[in-house]
């Protein structure tokens, strides 16, 4: 008999690993935002989704568990078949139209956080809107509604000496002074600080493998880019307009984008060829800057 088929404690022995839970998830997430379940929609019966994905029912359970603590699906009971949701768990994945960054990035990165292994890469000017978006996962680790065992970040942002095309005065530099890109690294450096500082504290408070790291480019970002694990990109352009700021007790007309305000186009993988490619362009793009010509950044003054 071929032992690949030999009877293991009477049953048969699969011909490949069963899938996880996780695998089971990742699938119906992508079924769900490509369209191929609606909402309000109702889904397979649990024993049908276990037939289907060859696992056990618990597996299942626990796949559609996770949907549903992201608000992609409602109604979830023991052999009854769920629903799938029509709210901000569904607005807010990659079929959505593109919305502004806070209003956008937030329930992503939540998203992000219902995985075992977190991983962020970002590419920014400032981490305002990252920091924001992380409120909320950090809330629920401390609730104990999400648990990650580890949590990888890395963070590209513009190096301290070069000269930033925004923010930038109107008129260029006047000598060694820059008022405005002083401001611009103070915040560069203090949010950052907080941005490590609120991940690594996971450490000591759940016991959480947490690393985050961060590397200086050699030139001013004309985009915005979120990495989320490996599987879902997040795409805005700052649009630099002229604007007067009253810095150090003196009006300053310069060149600035409101990177908060910026519109966040969402791609994911399994939602088609287009979204599949471009996540996978954007993950090759961000390792060659931090491998090449990126270089170690340090949060100081």
């Amino acid at each position: 008999m071929d032992p690949e088929h030999a009877a293991v404690n009477g049953r048969k022995k699969s011909q490949r690993p069963q899938r996880t839970h996780r695998e089971v998830a990742d699938e119906l997430r992508a079924r769900i935002r490509s369209g191929a379940l609606r909402p309000g929609q109702r889904m397979p019966t649990q024993a049908q989704l276990a037939a289907e994905f060859g696992v056990e029912r618990p597996a299942v359970r626990r796949a559609l568990r996770i949907l549903q603590s992201e608000e992609l699906i409602t109604n979830v009971a023991r052999g009854a078949p769920a629903t799938v949701a029509a709210g901000p768990g569904i607005a807010a994945g990659p079929a959505a139209p593109p919305q502004p960054t806070t209003v956008a990035l937030a329930p992503r990165i939540a998203t992000a956080f219902a995985a075992e292994h977190v991983e962020i890469d970002a590419v920014c000017l400032t981490l305002i809107s990252l920091n924001l978006a992380l409120g909320e996962p950090l809330r629920q680790i401390h609730a104990g509604r999400l648990k990650p065992a580890k949590v990888d970040v890395r963070v590209l942002l513009p190096g301290r000496n070069i000269d930033l095309a925004f923010p930038a005065p109107v008129g260029g530099r006047d000598g060694a002074e820059d008022p405005v890109h002083e401001r611009w690294l103070a915040m560069r450096n203090a949010q950052g600080q907080v941005l490590r500082h609120n991940l690594l504290a996971l450490r000591a408070t759940h016991g959480i493998d947490v690393r985050v790291s961060f590397r200086a480019l050699p030139f001013t970002p004309p985009v915005k880019l979120y990495l989320l694990n490996g599987v879902e990109a997040l795409f805005a352009y700052y649009t630099v307009s002229r604007r007067e700021a009253r810095i150090d007790e003196e009006n300053l007309q310069m060149y600035d984008t409101q990177g908060v305000r910026s519109m966040l186009f969402d791609f994911a993988q399994g939602t088609g060829l287009r979204d599949t490619t471009f996540v996978e362009q954007s993950h090759l793009w961000f390792n060659a800057l931090w491998e090449t010509i990126s270089s170690e950044l340090l949060l100081t003054s």
